[in-house]
């Protein structure tokens, strides 16, 4: 699996995941939600992705 493919995996699971649990639990967990699609505009923008680096050095991806 490419490694952009996973990292949109990862940013989904990480939306869906908090949501729910700002939904069952604390509403605090949506600034976690927050926080992914802040990092998912700054990748957007500097062309730097964290958790690419973080999959590379753990040679997950190609």
């Amino acid at each position: 699996m490419k490694r952009e493919m996973i990292i949109r995996a990862i940013a989904g699971t990480f939306v869906l995941v908090s949501l729910a649990l700002g939904y069952f639990l604390s509403p605090y967990w949506l600034l976690f939600t927050a926080f992914v699609g802040l990092n998912l505009l700054q990748s957007s923008l500097t062309k730097w992705c964290l958790m690419e680096d973080i999959l590379k050095k753990a040679g997950i991806g190609d």
